[in-house]
């Protein structure tokens, strides 16, 4: 150090402000150069979220008329039963009294007249509208946010500070000292007695500079003090001091490299990246759960469909009985049979009915599409047909798929890595704290002109240094060894989480797949049910004709024909299921259409 210090002032005055000025600007193209290799983000757009305050739900606002108490409930209700039981069978008839009119005119949900939408169309307005999506997506935005600012903390610190001092003193005796002469032995050795003369004494200093932290764990200041004295009294004087300093501190062991310093920002960018799988994954998760309202709602039509032939074959029935019964060829009991199994068959209509519009608004649901409920017309239809094809699978390529894209194993993986680089920066702070500090400052002759201020400032005539070493370290260390430990603790709690995730995934597929062979399994059934049961209902209504069977057994016949369908109408909507229960056990979702949702 000394020799290099001597090799400097040895040059030429022009010499060392060049190579002063070519040192900062070296460090500042460096510090431009990491800076824009560490670009941040674009700024997300900014949103605002405004929470309704809660109110006092109140029934009676929501009701017609005023409430009842339990015992007046009960006294009708026991009142209208009582009516009821003298006048069943007038009811029955007149609720049957307009039974030949076709069941669509009585219907209020219309499929021809529904709006049609195909599953693609679905999921286009789910991914578009549905709010959960829309609360996840803002997880990314603020995710850019962190990963920014925790950039930012290796941007360059331009500082400037001015303060002005005044100090009007009276005349007062000072202490005795000793004085020494350098020309006149004599009056070395004498005694004297200071005395402060009355003075005004006023200071104006000035600084500015830039402060540039390293991604190596220093930093390095640039600084230029001017300072103005101005002293009136006595002796006057009008002093003007500058100086051009340059000092650098760089930890050796804690908080030193790169990896220590920037473990924050990489945190951060696999914080961001586990975010923007979880949205992912969020959006992945609400199209698997809008497909399967959306079979759910194909089964409900089909099972109102169902409901409504069983309904007019009942109605067929009772039109045949009037005319036997009329013309003296079966007996009168025939009829109330007939009637019966019409009723019977109403009341499965109605819950066919209630059980569509519920399954239609689960859809609007995730459609974020209820406002439409409040039109008591607008019902949904579907237009997309099942995918009745079976799939030969292999297990093993299934198995190895899931575990290299379902996106929270790949989330897993990326808080793996993050706690990874917790555990060396924690490995760091458990070193004591050594530091190297270096001061050199330029300072310039004393001036009575600003303009002259900086003339002997690259000159080297008067000048400044300071080298140092600095060691701190606790005396147990205890603190910092328990962060590690817990970071430690933290990594081995996500690799079992990790080995827990990937069973689950495995016993996902291998039940999915299951249900698959399964499902399909009963669609196969269930269609030789409608076949034999079909024929059944044929030969005992051929069979009632002859007057071999009653009405009833032609009855139960029909019941075995619509429960047979409405098994394989649910047995093609869970066989629809489970193939979507396969493409999310892979991290995917079913391919119907295209459909991107990056």
């Amino acid at each position: 150090m000394s020799r290099l210090k001597g090799a400097f002032f040895k040059s030429s005055p022009a010499l060392r402000g060049v190579l002063i000025l070519n040192t900062i600007s070296a460090l500042l193209l460096t510090q431009l150069a990491l800076a824009a290799d560490h670009a941040s983000d674009l700024p997300p757009e900014k949103h605002t979220l405004i929470l309704d305050q809660a109110i006092q739900f109140k029934p009676e606002s929501y009701t017609d008329g005023t409430p009842k108490d339990l015992n007046k409930a009960l006294n009708e209700y026991k009142q209208k039963k009582e009516q009821q039981a003298k006048q069943i069978q007038i009811d029955l008839k007149g609720a049957l009294a307009e039974i030949d009119k076709p069941i669509a005119n009585n219907l209020t949900l219309n499929k021809a007249a529904a709006q049609a939408l195909n599953i693609l169309e679905v999921r286009t307005k789910a991914l578009k509208n549905n709010l959960a999506i829309e609360v996840s997506q803002l997880d990314p935005a603020m995710a850019s946010a962190s990963l920014r600012q925790e950039k930012a903390k290796f941007d360059n610190i331009i500082f400037a500070y001015a303060k002005k001092t005044g100090l009007d003193s009276p005349k007062n005796a000072g202490n005795l000292v000793g004085f020494s002469s350098l020309t006149d032995p004599e009056l070395t050795g004498a005694e004297v007695k200071l005395t402060n003369l009355a003075q005004s004494l006023q200071t104006l200093d000035i600084m500015a500079g830039v402060k540039v932290p390293l991604r190596s764990g220093g930093s390095v200041t640039l600084s230029s003090p001017l300072e103005n004295k101005k002293i009136t009294g006595a002796l006057n004087s009008n002093e003007y001091n500058s100086a051009l300093r340059f000092s650098v501190s760089q930890p050796l062991l804690r908080n030193a490299g790169t990896q220590v310093n920037e473990a924050s920002i990489r945190v951060a960018e696999f914080d961001k990246q586990a975010i923007q799988l979880k949205t992912k994954l969020q959006a992945i998760r609400i199209i698997a759960l809008t497909d399967k309202a959306y079979w759910g709602l194909y089964e409900a039509w089909a099972q109102l469909d169902i409901r409504n032939q069983q309904y007019q074959l009942a109605i067929q029935n009772l039109t045949m009985v009037r005319k036997r019964v009329n013309e003296g060829l079966t007996a009168a009991i025939e009829l109330n049979r007939a009637e019966i199994g019409v009723a019977d068959r109403m009341e499965a209509l109605i819950i066919a009915e209630t059980n569509l519009k519920l399954a239609q608004r689960q859809l609007r649901f995730f459609m974020n599409d209820m406002e439409s409920e409040q039109n008591s017309l607008s019902v949904i239809n579907t237009t997309t047909e099942p995918n009745l094809l079976r799939y030969e699978f292999d297990r093993n390529k299934l198995i190895h798929d899931a575990l290299n894209g379902r996106l929270d194993l790949l989330e897993l993986e990326l808080k793996l890595s993050a706690e990874a680089v917790n555990i060396q920066y924690f490995e760091n702070q458990t070193l004591p704290l050594f530091s190297l500090d270096y001061h050199y400052g330029a300072l310039s002759s004393t001036a009575n002109n600003l303009g002259n201020s900086y003339q002997n400032v690259f000159n080297g005539q008067f000048n400044e240094w300071a080298i140092g070493l600095k060691f701190e370290m606790p005396f147990t260390n205890e603190a910092n060894k328990a962060k590690l430990d817990y970071a430690v603790q933290q990594r081995n709690k996500s690799l079992a989480t990790k080995r827990l995730q990937t069973l689950t995934v495995k016993k996902e597929i291998y039940d999915a797949l299951d249900q698959v062979e399964n499902n399909w399994q009963r669609i196969l059934a269930a269609r030789q049910q409608v076949v034999i049961a079909g024929y059944n209902y044929d030969a005992e209504l051929k069979q009632f004709n002859e007057g071999l069977r009653t009405m009833t057994e032609v009855l139960e016949t029909l019941t075995r024909l619509g429960e047979a369908q409405i098994k394989e109408v649910k047995a093609v909507s869970d066989y629809q299921v489970s193939m979507i229960d396969i493409a999310y056990a892979t991290g995917t979702i079913f391919g119907y259409t295209k459909l991107d949702i990056n």
